[in-house]
């Protein structure tokens, strides 16, 4: 796999990054803290695009993770329906990742990207936690196999899409450290609990990141 940088005129942060793969290009966006050994990934659903829920919740957590010395990378799908693909873009995202030094990664998805997180997060030595945030249900299969990886499953309970039932079946598999949270009020999307998302997923990475 090799990558293009396309800096963005005037901004040190984030960095435009093609990868290419094997599959095709994958693009991505790259908070980089120099000399961090550990960082996020973060991706969205089936929207495809570097799409966000909770109100802007990845560039706010990238933010974050850059005051604390952390790489953050956000990606954008091939094909934003296909599990399996989606699942080898995120792999690439990590081994891109693991390259520029991290030695700790994080995967943080939402809605269909919760599937892609948990399934990628079990195939990679360098993930050290997964986040779900309102994940669906299909495709989690590999839940099982995330032990020593810890996992987040954050839902709104007034979730219209996928119901909160998703999350507490992937939370039942699941085996090792493992945390449920759910929230009333909240929609798919968890606009309405942005606030209360950002604290949870930040804590929660710099807690499992830092272990």
């Amino acid at each position: 796999m090799s990558e293009i940088e396309t800096p963005q005129d005037g901004a040190l942060e984030p960095r435009a990054y093609t990868l290419r793969t094997r599959q095709g290009p994958v693009d991505t966006l790259l908070y980089e803290s120099l000399g961090a050994k550990e960082g996020a990934l973060l991706a969205g659903g089936v929207g495809g695009g570097f799409d966000t829920p909770a109100l802007g919740l990845y560039p706010r957590l990238a933010e974050e993770l850059l005051r604390h010395q952390m790489s953050t990378l956000r990606l954008k799908y091939r094909h934003s329906t296909d599990l399996t693909e989606s699942v080898h873009d995120v792999l690439a995202g990590v081994e891109f990742l693991v390259g520029r030094g991290l030695e700790r990664v994080a995967l943080v998805g939402h809605s269909f990207g919760g599937a892609v997180m948990i399934d990628a997060g079990a195939q990679s030595p360098w993930v050290t936690t997964v986040v779900g945030l309102a994940p669906q249900s299909y495709g989690t299969e590999a839940v099982s196999q995330l032990v020593p990886r810890s996992l987040l499953l954050v839902h709104g309970l007034s979730d219209a899409v996928l119901p909160p039932s998703c999350s507490q079946s992937i939370h039942e598999r699941a085996r090792g450290r493992k945390e449920l949270e759910l929230i009333p009020g909240s929609g798919h999307l968890l606009d309405e609990a942005a606030e209360r998302v950002f604290d949870r997923v930040r804590d929660w990475l710099l807690q499992e990141l830092r272990a």
